[in-house]
Order: C-alpha cells, then structure tokens, then sequence
C-alpha cells in the first residue's frame, strides 16, 4: 500500500560516504531504498493465503484473524509515531539494518509457529520493523534523488508499496499451493529475500552526516487551520481507500474462496492481486496528474469498484468480482495518492511532521480498526453480508471525496 514516511521532512545533506568504504551509486541505492519498502509491504500480506490452514489447524474464527492482522497495522502506527523520525538523528543504515534484521526474526517466528500466540508476536514485531523500516526507506528515497522531488519520490514509494503487495500474495500464494512444506516456505523465501536487502544496505551510502543520540520521541500530531480542509480531504480519502484495503487483506481469500468455489489459494487471492496490482499500474500511469483530478476521479472510480465487489458477493460471480477489484484497484491508487499530494502541496515546511503524522493516525486505524469491526460483524452476518454492509460505507465515503474535489477544484483566473 501507499506509503509516504513522516521522515520525509528531513533536508537532505550532501550524500558523502563517512568512511572509505565502498559503497553502491545513488542510482542504485534509491532503487533498493524502493526496494525495501516494496520488500515490507511483500512480507505484511505474505501470511494471508496461509490464515486458513492456521485456523483449521488451531481452531480460531474470522474475529481472531481480523486481530492478528490488526496487530501488524498498530505495530507499525507505533513505530511511525515513536521512531518516525530516529533514523533522522542516527542515520539512514543503522534504521534499515536494524528494521531488516527484525524482520528476518518475524519471518523465523512464522516457520516454527506452534499456535495462535506466536502469529501475533509475529505479526507484532513485523509491523513495528516494517514501521521503520519504510520510515527510514521513505526519507533515504528523498534524500537520493537527483533533484530532492517530495512528489517524484511520493510516486516512488506508492508504487513500490503497491508493487510490494500484489507480489507478496502472488508469490506467497503460489508457494502455498504449489510448493512443498507450504506453512514455512513462504517465510523462508522472505529470510533470503532480507537477507540480500541486509547486504544492499549495509553498502548503502549514508545520507546522515550529522548524527545525534538515538532517542525516542513522541510525534504529536496537529493540524494549522491553514491546511485543515486538505487534510479532511486526504483523510476521507485514505479512510475509504485503506479501509477497503484492510477489509480486503483480511477477509478478500474467504470471499475469493466462495465466489471461485475452489480451494486453490492462488485463485482464492486474485482479486487481492489486481487490487493492488491495479493500484500500481494506475500510480505509474496517473500519479502526475492534477492532485484534485486524482482524488476526484480516483473516488469515483473506487466508489464503482466497491460497488462491485458488494454486488459480486450478493450475486455470487466471480467476474463481477475480478472487474470490481479492477476498478476498484485503479481508484484506490489515485484516490490516496492524489489526497495526499494535494495535502503536501498545502503543509508548510515548518508544521509537515505534526500535519503528516496526523495523517497516518488516520491511515492506519483506517488499516486496522474496520477490519476488526469487520471481524466481529461477519460472526454475526456472514462474510457476503460483511462486505454488503462495509463495502456500502466504503462507497459513499468515496463519492464525498469526490464530491468535495470538485467543489474545490482550482479556478482559473479570469
């Protein structure tokens, strides 16, 4: 998903080696700093194929599910909040070899999981690593580019995160149906995958030539009155579109799996694939344009492809739903990515940190908490009612934003 880091805000020195190590060009380590936060949003949805074999295995329901991936999107609020800004004050390396090593120690967790609790201490430490991990990737993105470009760069990470999650289920789907030991090959894909991202960054060049004493400090976040309306903007924009998405990486296999009606896990997931996939290539092909054009039409085009999704599932058609997640995909991409360009466009360089971390409080309990309401609600509904009912919200919060682009769409002047 799309991912642009508090860190952001950190004016970029001079990208000069500290040392007379070697270390790889600033073309090549703004890809692997891409790279990284593809390789976090990779891992964050590689359990999902397997979440039905856990519960067969252990006897758990949609509401635990929901749980256990709610744990990752406040582990990573909380590192974002916490250590959003850490690695501004210790330097760039240091962040990402820590966040990689962490994460490698999730992925080892996953192999030899033995019950419901280790799933969540996984998913635990793989969201605060991922949290920092992409925070410290998102500023080493602006710090490496040629010309320093929020927007440029703000593409970058969008697209790598979309990139990131539609290669995450397609792959680890794919490991699960056809591979062999299908509960812990996808977890050791992802060891040797960190592995090389380890090696890439410890070559990496260090961007951070004044260093400081690590510290923790709390991110408060605040919005001027100046940028109060672009921020409601960008906010109900990431409100339908990360809401979908929770719903989706949660919940979108079962429905897959009873729309398809197959026990292929790699089918079970394609509508998640081209979700995200979609989102990518939407990124790639629109992300320039007018940041009210994106979160407008973007909306619209999200309205439609939750609309749907919700009508496949009432319908029980497959194709209805494989369009919806299409379309659906398409607005997700523009719609955030056009919310939150108009938003940085609008923040004063003096308030963005409190301004972009207000942000993300709303990104990820956008993430997290519909998709644990959507856990209890679906023991009680049903997963095609679940979907009817939040798909429905998720649809008309898309036409306000829609709405509102419009109405303050800039005037050309007389």
């Amino acid at each position: 998903m799309t991912t642009t880091t508090i860190s952001e805000t950190f004016r970029p020195a001079a990208i000069e080696p500290r040392t007379s190590r070697r270390t790889l060009p600033n073309s090549v380590a703004y890809v692997l700093a891409a790279s990284v936060i593809g390789l976090g949003l990779f891992a964050s949805v590689t359990p999902s194929p397997l979440y039905h074999v856990y519960a067969a295995e252990w006897d758990f329901g949609p509401l635990t599910l929901t749980l256990v991936y709610a744990t990752y999107a406040f582990g990573v609020l909380t590192t974002l909040l916490l250590a959003g800004r850490v690695s501004d004050d210790v330097g760039r390396r240091p962040v990402l070899l820590v966040a990689l090593a962490a994460l490698a120690l999730s992925s080892v967790i996953f192999v030899f999981a033995e019950s419901t609790a280790w799933l969540f201490v996984g998913r635990g430490i793989q969201g605060l690593a991922t949290g920092a991990a992409i925070s410290a990737a998102g500023a080493a993105l602006l710090d490496l580019h040629r010309r320093h470009d929020p927007r440029a760069v703000s593409l970058a990470n969008g697209f790598a995160s979309a990139t990131g999650i539609a290669l995450g289920i397609l792959v680890s789907s794919a490991l699960v149906q056809f591979g062999h030991a299908p509960e812990k090959l996808p977890y050791v894909v992802l060891l040797g995958l960190f592995a090389i991202a380890f090696v890439g960054a410890w070559f990496m060049p260090e961007p951070v030539d004044q260093r400081r004493r690590f510290r923790l400090t709390l991110e408060r976040p605040s919005v001027p009155a100046s940028v109060r309306h672009p921020f409601l903007l960008a906010s109900l924009a990431v409100l339908s579109s990360w809401s979908l998405g929770g719903l989706f990486f949660s919940l979108g296999p079962g429905l897959g799996a009873r729309l398809f009606d197959t026990t292929n896990v790699v089918v079970d997931g394609s509508g998640i694939v081209l979700l995200a996939g979609s989102a990518a290539l939407a990124q790639l092909l629109l992300g320039r344009t007018a940041p009210w054009i994106g979160a407008g039409a973007g909306s619209v085009a999200l309205a439609g492809g939750t609309a749907l999704i919700v009508l496949s599932a009432a319908v029980r058609s497959s194709s209805v739903y494989l369009t919806g997640s299409v379309i659906g995909g398409i607005g997700f991409g523009i719609a955030f990515l056009g919310g939150l360009r108009q938003l940085v466009a609008a923040i004063p360089p003096e308030h963005r940190a409190a301004v972009l971390s207000a942000f993300y409080v709303v990104a990820y309990a956008s993430l997290s908490i519909p998709a644990v309401l959507a856990g209890i609600v679906v023991t009680h509904l049903g997963l095609t009612s679940t979907f009817e009912v939040f798909g429905s919200v998720v649809a008309l919060i898309a036409l306000v934003v829609a709405a509102e682009a419009w109405r303050t769409r800039p005037r050309r002047a007389a």
